[in-house]
């Protein structure tokens, strides 16, 4: 009889594994949303004592609002730091290169939105073609 229990127990312990393995791995994550997303440019201030400023320049083949929102909720954010995603609509002109500041890119550049999470957590997208 304690050789049952302990198979069933043996048993139920790898079932559970076996479980926690697939749920760990079958996360939904960017290569999972519909507008194929690419990161073309990314910029990381190396201040590691303070707040992380992340920027990143994504393009995106159509206006696809939810998913880009999604996309930025899928990039890394770290606490008090700020991730800000630019969105550009694929074929279009795109920065190779983004510098901190107000001004990240050049004017000649025209997102089609901006997604920011700031150092609380809160989110803000923006569609800069209804300017």
């Amino acid at each position: 009889m304690s050789k049952q229990i302990k198979y069933l127990f043996i048993g139920a312990i790898l079932v559970l594994m076996a479980y926690m393995v697939y749920n760990a791995t079958s996360q939904p994550g960017v290569q999972d949303l519909k507008g194929n997303f690419k990161e073309v440019a990314l910029y990381r201030n190396e201040n590691n004592t303070g707040p992380i400023k992340r920027m990143y320049a994504v393009t995106v083949d159509d206006t696809l609002w939810s998913e880009m929102k999604q996309y930025g909720d899928f990039m890394p954010h770290t606490k008090y730091g700020t991730t800000t995603v630019y969105f550009f609509k694929t074929g279009s002109a795109v920065p190779a290169e983004l510098q901190p500041g107000e001004k990240p890119f050049d004017n000649t550049f025209q997102p089609l939105a901006k997604y920011e999470k700031d150092g609380m957590g809160e989110v803000s997208f923006q569609n800069l073609l209804e300017k």
